[in-house]
């Protein structure tokens, strides 16, 4: 019987990992790091000189631990780890390759890594090169993309020797989020509903959805002409109040977009995302939108074994902020161990064993 765990030499374990920016998810990872069995933390990288000096353990909301944070690159190589956990805000493609080049792997809740197909080809061969000369491997993985739109349907593919297509809905609830500047200057809500504001919702979701589509369809072996987006709001009826301030009538309430693999016309792999702070709306489309009352996902596969299969939270609306960066930071922690035995270059989920989690 072989181990799907992966081999570590005794001189070598645990993995040494620095973690890298502490927002919400990135804190979340770092705690996780701590108390992982198999996973040290070294570091901590921040950009705020306000974090800078102060102990990981506190910015992760735990007891401290004995290690300082620095917002000085040159820090986090010259402790050389294992692994960072790299989850900024902005992606900087000089870190990342600094970070490769020095002989530490990287495991990014980026969306830009999850298919190196769908990077410019500049980008992707610089990327490619200081893994080559670190002798190191990027992976990038989440919730949405990662989980919801590759490792489950990767399961979901297993029992199927026809797939005629694939959709993921995603429901967002964001009424009970207290967080108004995500909510209203972030993702837009109570602005005006013009073009403008549709196509930056349109560009952004298919910048985050396309390449792991494109990464599903091509293991798959599904044949595809295009990958295309559009997307429509939702105008309130009247105003709306919510934990995080009001959404006057006549702004934007709700939002969908659909990110979509396309061949002779129909989806065979796509991707919808519904978004909203209310369901008494009015949609520029003219349809009418599938509301969900509970956050999560729903996953229809059409094929020879049809399946339908709905996942919510179960978790009180007051304990949801504290509970969702888990969602996104988790699955890269359990990857580290598989990233950090992987051959240099790009790592995919399709290139790396099953990631199965060291619990306890």
């Amino acid at each position: 019987m072989t181990n799907s765990q992966p081999a570590k030499s005794a001189t070598k374990m645990p993995y040494r990992v620095v973690q890298w920016a502490t927002g919400n998810v990135g804190s979340r990872a770092m705690r996780q790091t701590i108390r992982h069995p198999d996973l040290e933390l070294v570091g901590c990288y921040v950009h705020s000189a306000d974090k800078a000096g102060r102990d990981a353990g506190e910015l992760c909301g735990i007891a401290p631990i004995g290690v300082t944070a620095t917002n000085r690159i040159e820090d986090v190589l010259a402790l050389k780890p294992d692994c960072v956990l790299y989850m900024p805000h902005e992606l900087n493609y000089d870190e990342v390759c600094a970070i490769l080049e020095s002989g530490s792997n990287i495991v990014s809740s980026r969306m830009e890594f999850h298919n190196p197909a769908w990077l410019e080809p500049s980008v992707r061969a610089r990327v490619e090169a200081a893994c080559a000369l670190g002798g190191t491997s990027i992976h990038a993985s989440g919730a949405s993309p990662g989980f919801i739109t590759e490792a489950l349907p990767i399961a979901l593919a297993s029992i199927q020797r026809r797939l005629d297509c694939l959709t993921v809905f995603e429901y967002a609830d964001c009424s009970t989020r207290n967080s108004p500047e995500m909510l209203f200057e972030m993702m837009g809500f109570g602005s005006k509903p013009d073009e403008t504001r549709l196509q930056h919702m349109v560009d952004h979701l298919r910048l985050s959805f396309a390449g792991s589509i494109g990464l599903m369809a091509d293991a798959f072996g599904i044949q595809y002409d295009s990958i295309e987006a559009r997307g429509a709001l939702g105008v309130a009826r009247q105003d709306v109040h919510i934990v995080a301030g009001v959404v006057p009538a006549g702004t934007v309430a709700a939002e969908r977009a659909t990110i979509a693999a396309m061949r002779d016309g129909k989806p065979v792999y796509q991707v919808i995302a519904n978004w909203y702070v209310s369901s008494d709306v009015d949609t520029t489309d003219g349809e009418t939108w599938d509301f969900r009352s509970e956050s999560g996902w729903r996953v229809l596969v059409e094929g020879d074994c049809p399946m339908d299969i709905s996942i919510t939270f179960p978790v009180a609306p007051k304990d949801y902020a504290e509970f969702t960066p888990g969602l996104t930071a988790n699955r890269p922690v359990n990857a580290i161990p598989y990233v950090c035995e992987a051959a240099p270059g790009f790592q995919t989920i399709v290139d790396l064993p099953q990631v199965i989690a060291k619990l306890g």
